[in-house]
């Protein structure tokens, strides 16, 4: 294993399995994208919900700041507390919370409801995602960097298609075509009752692994919150880049280049399908050539082409989003699973902090935003979120595990 990987932990590190039990790797992939795309249609119907309730930026901004906000504040709760005693069923009762948003958000007749309706959508992230971050390692056979990859492509796949999904069926009808979508959430439910009976066998072997892994000589403690301040600072900068993306790019669009709504929707999706196209890259990398190296290239490498995209042509932005998409997306895996292996034995809270932070930054971002093309323009928020990407120069001052473990 790579250098920055730290090949030499016994993880958790080792998994209690001896190889990848791709089935449940598969089913929880499944699952988040199910869980994404239905959570990725609030962002897609955000054209008919300004028209329905005639919102302006700062109220969209206020709908993505309800729901990630909501995520980001339990996800570190729910995996603190999943850490001392884990909660295999709690996977599908996180997904009823979504389904109750989703069902609410189709027949939602005033904004606060449509906020309410965030509000369900995101607490049913925020227990869905630590857990089911804890299966992926779980059933990684200590390939830990794949594991997070195959989970985390099925995310960005899943909010991929929300976008497609709107243009072709909640458009050109209504947003009370979203009701319809609950039978992706049944569906999600009742593959996740089959992951959680997995989880509940397993339990005690991967408990034996949490002991083992916290026995480990750990870091100085001064080197460890260093190297958590910088991850942090890597997901502000990659998160407030892709909020601009998903939550204003079909407005601009629209207001740049005169596109219809729909074809901005198909736009956002080719960005949203490169991400997950990237996502899949980051992790197997990271476990062969050091997560740090990828980390460092997929946020500082992409800014070239983040400076040049206020300034491209249609043409150009659809090629430059594009390949945006798919460079930062590799960083999230290769980040999650470096911050697990900084800190051994605590899945959840490393899950539900990074999730978490990755939310809350994500709708603070997107407020803040929609306040900036409010007073100014559209265009603007891209050239001022351009230079976010630089910040993946301070990915010098993460330690290299391997060598500080030795």
């Amino acid at each position: 294993m790579s250098e920055a990987s730290g090949s030499s932990t016994p993880s958790i590190t080792k998994s209690a399995l001896k190889r990848p039990t791709f089935a449940i790797l598969g089913a929880i992939s499944v699952s988040h994208l199910l869980n994404d795309m239905l959570q990725s249609l609030i962002l897609a119907i955000y054209p008919l919900l300004h028209s329905e309730f005639n919102l302006n930026f700062v109220q969209i901004g206020m709908i993505t700041m309800t729901y990630q906000f909501t995520a980001s504040l339990l996800q570190p709760l729910v995996g603190y507390a999943t850490d001392k005693k884990p909660q295999p069923y709690s996977l599908p009762i996180g997904m009823g919370f979504t389904l109750t948003g989703l069902l609410l958000l189709a027949f939602a007749n005033t904004f606060a409801l449509v906020l309410l309706a965030a509000a369900l959508v995101g607490t049913g992230s925020s227990i869905f995602h630590p857990e089911s971050s804890r299966v992926a390692r779980m059933a990684s056979g200590g390939r830990h960097g794949l594991a997070q990859s195959l989970f985390q492509v099925g995310g960005n796949l899943g909010t991929s298609l929300g976008p497609l999904l709107a243009a072709l069926l909640i458009a050109p009808y209504g947003k009370g075509n979203i009701a319809w979508f609950s039978l992706a959430a049944l569906l999600a439910i009742v593959v996740l009752l089959q992951v959680s009976k997995w989880y509940q066998l397993q339990q005690q072997s991967y408990q034996r692994s949490v002991k083992a892994a916290q026995s480990i000589n750990r870091l100085p403690q001064r080197t460890v919150v260093r190297a958590l301040v910088v991850l942090l600072l890597l997901i502000f900068s990659k998160y407030i880049y892709l909020t601009s993306i998903s939550s204003y790019y079909t407005f601009y669009l629209i207001e740049r280049f005169g596109v219809s709504v729909q074809s901005a929707q198909l736009h956002l999706f080719a960005f949203l399908f490169a991400v997950a196209a990237g996502t899949i890259i980051g992790g197997p990398l990271g476990d062969r050539i050091g997560r740090k190296y990828v980390i460092w290239g997929s946020i500082l490498g992409v800014a070239p082409f983040t400076l040049a995209l206020p300034y491209a042509s249609l043409y150009w932005t659809g090629v430059l989003t594009v390949i945006i998409g798919i460079i930062l997306a590799s960083a999230f895996s290769a980040i999650l699973v470096y911050a697990q292996e900084l800190i051994p034995g605590k899945i959840g809270l490393i899950s539900g902090l990074f999730f978490g932070f990755a939310f809350g930054v994500g709708g603070l971002g997107a407020a803040v935003l929609g306040y900036i093309a409010d007073l100014t323009d559209i265009v603007l928020v891209y050239q001022i979120c351009a230079f976010l990407p630089l910040l993946g120069i301070i990915t010098l001052f993460l330690p290299n595990l391997e060598q500080q473990r030795h």
